[in-house]
Order: C-alpha cells, then structure tokens, then sequence
C-alpha cells in the first residue's frame, strides 16, 4: 500500500486527509474524533494517531451549527495578576477535565464597560456555559446574561441577586467575623488600609461594610483609613502602613483589606521593632499561602477559591446532585486564621 500523499501545509487539514493517512473512512474518522459510534480499539488508535501526526484539530464550528452552541466555557475574571483568581481557574479546570468542555478566559480589569465588551463577545461565540465574578454588572451585561439561555455562575461572592446560580462567600458576613475576633482580642484603636473602592471593587467595599457594622456594634469606629489606587504589592503595604502610623501613632490594629498589603505592613512594623501582636495587631483577607514564609503568620481568612472554581464548574457541566443545571446559590464558608498577629 503506497503511503498517502503530505497535505499542502498551506491549507486546512480535512477529515480527508486523515481518512488517507489512518485508512479508514471519513465517517469512521468522524466517529472517532466526536467520541460517537461503535469503532474498535486498534481502528480508533490508527485514526488518533493519524490526527495526531498530521496535526489534524476539528472544526468545531461547523458542528456548531448544528447544535448552536461550542463546547466552550466563558470565564471572566477581573485580573491577571490578582493571585486569587489561578487557583479558582485551577478548580474550573478540575473539573471541566473529563467533560469535553474546554474553559476560555476573559478579563474585566474590574470596570464595568470593559466586563460588558466581554460577555458580549463571549456570548457571541454560543458557549456551553459562562462563569464570572461577582453579581454587580452593568444593565446592558445582566440583560445579556439573563437572555443568553445558558448555565450562568457568578462567583466569589453571594451577597446580591443572582442571574442564574451563584458560588461564593458573604464578604459583609466576613467583614463582621474578623471585626469580632479583634475586638474579642482586646484591640480598640483600629485602623482600615486598602483600595479605593469604587462601584466595581464591591467585594472590598462589602467587607469594610460588614466590619465597621461590628464595630459600631460594640461601640467603636474606625479611628484612621488609608486608601491606595492601583495593584496590590508589599511595597505598597509597607508604604501606607507607615504613612499611616506616622500620623496616628497609637492605632493598636490595621485591618487590611487583602493579604498582599498586609503582609508589607507586617514588614515594615518587624523592621520598626514593633510588638506584634503586643503592642499592635494586622489582619489580611484571603489566605494566600504564598505568604507563609513571613516571619509571622498574618491573621487572614481563606476566601473557599479552589472550592469556588469546582462548584461553580460542576453547576455548568450538569455534576451537582440530581443533574440540575442552574438555579443554584451555594454559600461557602470561609475560615478565620488568626495566625501570629492577632492576640489569643
């Protein structure tokens, strides 16, 4: 048997050429390649191989014609360089593994235009599923996504109205848990340092809510807030910890708004000398295990991410019990780690 003709690298592979290289049929081919059929073992490795050798990848968009929809899973997320976000894709992706569903990422930069642009273009591809965090959107996004007739997640966080189903935390129930661990710890003079918080950075903005709620409940205020604008680093951490102790020197707490600029503040007071968690206490938010080599260990709280990406995957890909797809509001609970820097 002579062997089968090289394709012109210039143009698309077909089934065509993986039918001549595997010497099967076309239909055979398309049997194997969409996993449908009755094809034995050995005939769909040779085929496998074929695809494999040639470089052979389906198109899926003319299948997708006749279904209406890609075996594509939109996940919008508001940074790339947000430490939180890979290991909630790490969870997607888990489970998503095994399902044929494939997930592709879009990025909002926490702006609500930009997040709206997204989802449209997402949606213009007919995926299978679309994750995305938060529940705050613009009209014009809500509006797509309560049209789009598909499994619809938002994730991180559950304190609002979903469209469809929602994974995540109460940030204001997590606000008030660590404002009533410290305050429990003896801390009265309590500073809050974090981002500015415009109407896209809810998640912050409902964590500060939930804390100054307990606060006010045991009579207290904050006494100093320092903002910041721009990513999160430890260098930023360390320079508005300073900013701010240098003009409220007898703060006893600072209550940051994640771990990262917790962790600089941390730095920065182990250089000053300053007791921690004697003298003055710090608190992070998020968990982040990339800090654990700090010479303490901040009080934080892990924000459930890796379980947020798993269950907010099983929703789309029909694996919660019963196989109901959508409708679904799972809260999760996150836990308080009072580390090295809170009082016991």
């Amino acid at each position: 048997m002579s062997k089968p003709p090289t394709p012109d690298p210039r143009r698309t592979l077909t089934l065509r050429d993986v039918s001549e290289a595997s010497g099967v049929s076309e239909m055979t081919v398309s049997r194997v390649l969409r996993n449908r059929g009755d094809v034995s073992g050995a005939t769909r490795e040779r085929v496998l191989e074929a695809a494999r050798s040639l470089g052979y990848v389906p198109n899926k968009i003319a299948g997708a014609l006749a279904s209406q929809r890609v075996n594509l899973v939109g996940v919008i997320i508001p940074s790339l360089s947000n430490m939180v976000f890979p290991e909630v894709m790490t969870g997607i992706s888990e489970v998503l593994e095994d399902t044929g569903l494939q997930p592709v990422v879009g990025v909002s930069n926490y702006l609500h235009d930009r997040e709206e642009q997204v989802i449209y273009e997402m949606l213009s591809w007919r995926p299978s599923g679309l994750i995305l965090a938060g529940v705050e959107h613009s009209e014009a996004a809500r509006a797509m996504l309560a049209q789009a007739g598909i499994p619809i997640v938002e994730i991180m966080d559950i304190d609002g109205t979903p469209v469809d189903s929602a994974v995540g935390i109460s940030h204001r129930r997590a606000g008030r848990q660590m404002a009533e661990a410290i305050i429990a710890a003896g801390y009265r003079r309590i500073a809050f340092l974090g981002t500015h918080m415009p109407e896209q950075d809810t998640r912050a903005k409902k964590r500060l809510e939930g804390f100054e709620e307990a606060l006010a409940k045991a009579g207290l205020t904050l006494v100093d807030r320092e903002y910041y604008a721009g990513g999160s680093s430890l260098l930023q951490g360390r320079a508005m910890t300073e900013a701010l102790l240098q003009r409220t020197p007898d703060v006893d707490f600072l209550y940051y708004s994640n771990d990262m600029i917790g962790a600089g503040g941390l730095l920065w007071c182990l250089d000053q000398g300053l007791d921690v968690p004697g003298k003055i206490g710090l608190a992070g938010f998020n968990g982040m295990e990339l800090l654990d080599g700090l010479p303490r260990k901040l009080a934080t709280m892990d924000a459930c991410r890796l379980e947020i990406g798993q269950k907010s995957a099983e929703i789309i890909a029909g694996k919660r019990p019963g196989g109901v797809i959508g409708g679904e509001v799972i809260e999760l609970t996150p836990t308080l780690d009072l580390g090295d820097t809170i009082r016991r």
